[in-house]
């Protein structure tokens, strides 16, 4: 079996990295999303105060109940956690020593925690994706432990079988984005034209998105088609024997994720799945020796695994995707596609596939234990070690098969036949633990939006009613259509990104953006810094109104130099998303009192005397809500500097 040791490190490296991301993302936008005069309160969303482990676990597991014990109110209490996450994960990435089950624990309960008061603005499938895999990195991650007469290295066997189960997750993540595409019967999906709408009409485009937006129709649909065979038959190859198809299968989705992070701005997303891929590799990917060399003759055997079989294995991928998708060649060099099969087609090849898919996870988990139990009695020379080995290996095993087994539930939803058919009793037991979010179901991308123009709401503020509008502009979602278009992933602006979605329905499903008018009709600072720039620095406007319009990209004909000066976008009025407000309208005051907003009397406020509290407003006051871009990258600077300076120096 290829070692796993130097694989395993760099992905502990990477998970520290993506938390990284994360808090510090998150700690810059506390104030004005969560904070007291924030656009959703996190005090509203806390219950109650824990006063035992049991009140502690209970409805909401979270650690901002013990904070009032500090002295700290929830937004304080917020950044003692975010803060904390920052400083734990950054140690993580620059001191491989702390890259610890200790540390990782700690942080996936940090996320845990802001998780749970996070409400819409944390809702995304990113941030359940990071407690996920951050429970399975809790598994992956030394346990360094001392015993007499034992000495312990510094990786272990069963490392592969918990890194097995980042596998698992990678396959379930991908194998759901690609069957909820058509199973969602989403005409742009079916008809392969859902790149050409793509890259307009997604959360936050980047630079490179309106370039991609204006090549030819046919190679967008092209790409269409190869998505789907990365994300639905590749992802099959992870638990191939043969080392090379599954290396393949890691630049296969390596590729698709490299596309989408230079064309959209998804946050940490592509990085934590970049991260759930390395699991695909071994040491030997990453330069290191192995430990046993094989040596002889080339043998059949050989010959057969190295280059018979994955030469097979993809030209049948290739063949099949020639005839599912009716590839063809013109005459004029371009290349013709569509799906050959019919909706019913899919589902009775679904309802074939999903119960193989539990077999050859069963079956390839199974392998894997198989392989380390082996190993451990074979390599292991003392009696003392083997039993050790073993006892190891059982536990984790027995963990595994565990994780494997709940992760059932998710894996399912994408075909409910599949999901009735599990044991009562197992869906039973997942329901107790969804609040921790250790398996959870996923499937992105599922229906194209904006097809027939991207929604955008405006939102202008004016002293007078017939005239004088001024547009409040977000700081990186489409508004001033001149605006160039930003790169800011692994930063998540979550006020941007819920204005996207808030675009796509009506304020009355978005109830918060109700508060964030009030938050402007009273020029509230820490809301305000979220966005680009205020339109009345002096004194908050007299009225407020939202109005939706429809953006396009600009074509390649209006816009043929990178730098030019010419617009992004063009845009067309489409009607009123919220009627004009002022700051005393009673109809809005009745909900903000009626969703504590404001006149909130029923929670008392804290005060914060603690030389821990004051600390932390201490730092607040120095760092501000700095651009979350600068601010995220400039931390992640410093850890590779230090990172640089170790590799140099020791």
């Amino acid at each position: 079996m290829p070692e796993m040791k130097k694989t395993r490190d760099v992905f502990l490296w990477c998970m520290s990295v993506v938390y990284l991301f994360a808090f510090a993302s998150l700690y810059v936008q506390i104030p004005g999303l969560y904070g007291d005069n924030g656009v959703l309160p996190a005090k509203l969303a806390l219950n109650t105060e824990a006063n035992s482990w049991q009140e502690l676990l209970d409805g909401q597991p979270t650690l901002l109940k013990l904070t009032p014990k500090l002295g700290l109110d929830v937004q304080t209490g917020m950044d003692l956690l975010c803060l904390g996450g920052i400083l734990i994960s950054f140690f993580c990435m620059v001191c491989r020593g702390g890259r610890d089950v200790v540390s990782f624990t700690l942080l996936w309960m940090l996320y845990l925690s802001m998780y749970q008061v996070g409400q819409t603005f944390m809702w995304f499938q990113w941030d359940i994706l990071l407690l996920e895999a951050g429970f399975l990195t809790i598994l992956i991650a030394p346990f360094k432990i001392q015993i007499p007469k034992l000495k312990f290295a510094p990786s272990h066997r069963h490392d592969k079988i918990t890194m097995w189960l980042v596998k698992w997750l990678l396959f379930r993540l991908m194998f759901a984005s690609g069957v909820v595409k058509l199973n969602s019967k989403c005409p742009t999906w079916w008809g392969l034209t859902a790149l050409t709408h793509h890259f307009e009409t997604q959360c936050i485009p980047t630079t490179f998105a309106w370039f991609w937006h204006q090549f030819p129709t046919w190679f967008l649909k092209l790409s269409c088609a190869l998505t789907y065979v990365i994300e639905i038959p590749i992802p099959f190859l992870f638990f191939a024997p043969v080392r090379s198809l599954r290396i393949f299968a890691f630049f296969a989705q390596l590729l698709l994720q490299v596309c989408i992070i230079i064309t959209g701005n998804y946050n940490f997303f592509n990085l934590l799945t970049i991260t759930l891929c390395i699991p695909l590799l071994d040491d030997k990917f990453f330069g290191e020796r192995e430990s046993r060399k094989k040596k002889g003759s080339w043998s059949v055997l050989r010959l057969i695994s190295n280059i018979v079989a994955p030469l097979a294995v993809l030209g049948y991928l290739g063949y099949q995707t020639i005839r599912l998708f009716s590839i063809k060649l013109n005459n004029d060099n371009t290349i013709d596609s569509k799906i050959a099969f019919t909706e019913r087609d899919f589902s009775k090849w679904l309802e074939f596939i999903m119960p193989y898919t539990i077999g050859l996870g069963i079956i390839s988990l199974g392998y894997e234990v198989l392989m380390v139990l082996i190993s451990c009695l074979v390599y292991e020379k003392k009696m003392l070690m083997k039993f050790w080995s073993v006892l190891q290996a059982v536990i984790f095993a027995s963990l595994a098969v565990g994780m494997f087994t709940l992760s059932l539930v998710p894996h399912s939803v994408v075909h409910k036949p599949s999901q009735k058919a599990l044991w009562p009793s197992l869906l039973d037991y997942h329901a107790i633990t969804h609040r921790y979010h250790i398996t959870s179901s996923y499937g992105l991308f599922r229906r194209m939006t904006g097809v027939k123009g991207r929604p955008e709401v405006i939102i202008e503020g004016s002293n007078d009613l017939d005239k004088d509008w001024k547009e409040y502009h977000f700081l990186y979602k489409p508004g001033n259509v001149s605006a160039p278009l930003p790169f800011v992933a692994p930063h998540q602006p979550r006020l941007d990104w819920q204005m996207w979605f808030a675009a796509l329905g009506s304020y009355q499903n978005n109830p918060w953006f109700v508060n964030l008018i009030y938050r402007l009709l009273t020029n509230q600072k820490e809301v305000l810094e979220l966005m680009h720039k205020n339109p009345f620095p002096v004194n908050p406007p007299k009225y407020i109104r939202a109005t939706m319009y429809h953006y396009y990209f600009t074509s390649s004909d209006t816009k043929n130099k990178l730098f030019s000066k010419r617009n992004w976008w063009s845009r067309k009025k489409m009607t009123e998303y919220i009627s004009v407000l002022s700051k005393d309208e009673p109809t809005m005051l009745k909900y903000l009192q009626h969703e504590r907003i404001i006149g909130d009397k029923s929670s008392k406020e804290l005060k914060i005397k603690s030389t821990l509290g004051n600390g932390l407003l201490y730092i607040r006051g120095l760092v501000g809500q700095p651009e979350g871009f600068k601010f995220v990258m400039s931390i992640f600077g410093s850890g590779l500097l230090v990172n640089l300076l170790n590799v140099l120096i020791f």
